[in-house]
């Protein structure tokens, strides 16, 4: 009774914090079909987020703003964040010197009057900050080792508890609850826990979305695709180049009943491969754009990039010691290559309309070179089409020839496009009549690394180029 009375009481004397600073972003919801994201009055939203594991944790607001400012003109719409971190952010103080938790207890958020007295002052600020550039915040409440891991300090009461606490702290601002936090539930006690913690927010806040972020391999359908609190499915793609686990998306987006599937932990940039620096180097931009352009066109609702040391806000000159050889600092790491090419694939996908996409792997002429053939290889192309047959999309990831079926568009004149998703550029191929026979399409540049997206309209719809403003 004295851990409810408490809780009663933080709750009444915070809920003012998340009420005033509400900010003025549009409520997401699932679209009519079950695929996708959109907005409240029904425009779509993909998914273009970030990862900032240690966002809350290992930076001040000062770095903070650096960060976020960054990612908002780089036209990021999420930011992925953890309440209790990975990196001891249950034991290790902030960058103000607090810690979120009296003794290590979820049931006793650790509090105090003021706007920079306490550790969830600088969450607030940092999610506010967040909002007022037209970004939403998937909040973590809670890294994966503090639920599942030796050192776990949750069970199902205080999780609920927990999750009750934090709703009511930031159900007023624009968040997508992310639960999980890169672990598996192995056994029925971890189940209940997760489920504890989403019934606690859901009898607070009852509109933003809510999702769980597995670890490596791995989609949130396996254990929780029915439960009504899961708004859509999270999955990892993990830190390797096992090829052909993004056809998980694809399972997913099959599965019944329809909810979205979105990438919530692709290859990171600059990501030792396999976790082997020595053995297998490091990841570059290109295996992160195979990798999101990949789970898009099988299906995702949208992507989430990552760089290794920005995930945890690598500083040695800080003192934020370095995980598994990050390549640099953090503030140096949000300027690499792939960061700033991500948005060009929102930028295509919105460009085309967008909530009948459908993946297509059908639309590909499968040839006798092995990597070519969808779902199979480093190279494999991967395709996506409207239901109506208005314009299909090939990704290619290698500069190399490639040959598509026709028929599968209902058009009487197709326009042919090459779009780069280095530059986010479109090059006009030409026009022709659609005679239903395959086709085979050169790219401008061919060899590795050198990927393009085939883009292939119903000439009479007048689409902008790929990669420009659709009208609505």
């Amino acid at each position: 009774m004295k851990t409810v009375r408490l809780f009663t009481f933080l709750v009444l004397a915070f809920a003012f914090s998340a009420t005033s600073k509400a900010q003025n972003l549009p409520q997401l919801k699932v679209s009519d079909n079950g695929h996708y994201l959109q907005t409240a009055d029904g425009k779509p939203f993909f998914y273009q987020g970030d990862t900032a594991w240690e966002l809350f944790h290992r930076l001040n607001r000062e770095e903070a703003d650096i960060y976020l400012k960054n990612r908002a003109d780089k036209g990021y719409n999420v930011i992925q964040a953890v309440a209790l971190s990975e990196v001891d952010g249950v034991g290790v103080d902030n960058a103000y010197g607090y810690k979120p938790l009296v003794n290590r207890n979820p049931a006793q958020p650790a509090t105090a009057e003021g706007e920079n007295n306490d550790y969830w002052d600088n969450v607030d600020y940092i999610v506010a900050k967040a909002n007022s550039l037209g970004m939403y915040v998937g909040l973590l409440p809670t890294w994966g080792r503090w639920w599942r891991d030796g050192d776990k300090i949750f069970n199902p009461q205080n999780a609920e508890a927990y999750g009750r606490w934090i709703a009511e702290r930031y159900h007023k601002y624009n968040v997508i609850w992310i639960l999980g936090g890169d672990r598996n539930p192995d056994a029925q006690y971890h189940i209940d826990i997760i489920r504890a913690m989403a019934r606690g927010i859901r009898s607070v806040d009852k509109v933003n979305l809510m999702t769980f972020h597995p670890t490596g391999w791995q989609t949130s359908s396996k254990w929780f695709h029915n439960d009504g609190w899961l708004d859509f499915n999270g999955r990892q793609s993990g830190h390797n180049q096992r090829y052909n686990s993004n056809r998980q998306i694809l399972d997913d987006f099959r599965r019944t009943p329809n909810k979205p599937i979105m990438e919530l932990e692709p290859l990171y940039e600059d990501h030792p491969l396999e976790f082997r620096p020595d053995e297998d180097g490091h990841s570059n931009a290109w295996d992160v754009r195979r990798t999101l352009y990949w789970s898009v066109f099988y299906g995702s609702a949208g992507v989430t990039y990552g760089h290794h040391s920005v995930w945890q806000m690598y500083d040695k000159e800080k003192g934020r010691g370095p995980i598994n050889r990050p390549l640099m600092p953090w503030h140096k790491a949000i300027d690499q290559p792939a960061a700033g090419q991500v948005v060009h694939l929102k930028n295509l996908m919105l460009s085309r309309p967008y909530f009948d996409r459908v993946p297509a792997e059908e639309f590909i002429v499968q040839d006798e070179v092995y990597s070519s053939v969808p779902g199979a290889g480093r190279y494999r192309f991967v395709a996506t089409m409207d239901t109506a047959g208005s314009y299909a999309m090939v990704y290619a990831p290698i500069g190399r020839e490639v040959s598509v079926t026709t028929d599968m568009l209902k058009a009487e004149k197709i326009t042919a496009w090459w779009y780069c998703p280095r530059t986010g550029k479109a090059q006009k191929i030409g026009s022709f009549a659609n005679d239903g026979q395959p086709k085979a399409f050169t790219p401008p540049m061919k060899g590795e690394a050198m990927d393009y997206v085939l883009v292939l309209d119903d000439a009479a719809k007048h689409y902008p180029k790929p990669g420009g403003k659709l009208k609505q």
